[in-house]
């Protein structure tokens, strides 16, 4: 893979993206290259962005003069380019959380001072113990309340629409 390093103009928004980044989602995204730069190259067809549309428009609210991205190969199709588009979004949504590391890995990168909120977690702080010692303690994140429940799958959501 070849990676350059481009103006952030040369490079356009997929008009046809069916993923929708809301306000939160590039905010979270915008924190993440904030904290840690760009580390994956956006994925170019034919001057359009088919994998990184967010981190595009984040790094536009950042005000980044250029950007990184790899091209497909030149003798894809369009129908091609829209396909992985697809896959590389579909696939990343199927993963799921281990929710026991994940809340125990929240817990210590904010204890070490990282704002895990600017990412779009919950800021969470350990409670401290009378005498001032901080205790350790779980964080049921399987207990965490969703606004909405899809019927077909059972994929539970909150409207970040704000």
């Amino acid at each position: 893979m070849k990676v350059e390093n481009v103006p952030i103009g040369s490079v356009q928004a997929d008009p046809e993206n069916a993923r929708k980044h809301s306000k939160r989602n590039v905010e979270a995204i915008a924190g993440s290259l904030k904290a840690f730069g760009q580390r994956r190259p956006l994925v170019v067809w034919d001057g359009y962005v088919i994998a990184g549309n967010g981190t595009l428009e984040a790094a536009r609210t950042l005000g980044w003069d250029t950007v990184d991205i790899t091209r497909v190969p030149a003798d894809w199709t369009h129908d091609q380019a829209r396909a992985y588009a697809l896959a590389d979004n579909r696939t990343a949504e199927l993963a799921e959380w281990d929710s026991e590391i994940l809340a125990t890995q929240l817990v210590e990168l904010d204890a070490v001072g990282y704002e895990i909120g600017d990412w779009g977690f919950n800021s969470l702080t350990p409670p401290t113990e009378p005498g001032g010692q901080d205790s350790t303690h779980e964080i049921d994140v399987d207990s965490w309340d969703f606004a909405h429940t899809c019927p077909k799958c059972g994929f539970q959501f909150n409207d970040d629409r704000d």
